[in-house]
């Protein structure tokens, strides 16, 4: 153990596995929810062309450009707040 806890060990290499495994799980979420809340959204549900019109590629590039951005936003202040109650997670002494 480092010296009054603040070192972090190495992670193993099965934890580094799940790790990448658990990211790659939310990034499969992620894409599954933004798909189907733009197609929802940009597409119809009675199919009339086997390709995107004009305004339906446009309808999913602005919902994904969106979706992207409302992720970073929220990501940003998740990460601002998490910073603020330090490295206990203000579930400690004080906290």
């Amino acid at each position: 153990m480092s010296f009054l806890g603040f070192g972090r060990p190495q992670p193993t290499s099965a934890e580094k596995i799940a790790a990448v495994e658990a990211e790659m799980k939310l990034l499969t979420e992620m894409m599954n929810r933004l798909t189907k809340a733009c197609q929802k959204k940009c597409i119809p549900s009675d199919y009339r062309e086997s390709e995107l019109n004009k305004g339906e590629s446009v309808c999913l590039d602005r919902c994904a450009a969106k979706f992207f951005d409302v992720h970073m936003k929220v990501s940003e202040l998740l990460q601002q707040e998490s910073q603020q109650r330090g490295p206990g997670g203000g579930f400690g002494f004080g906290g």
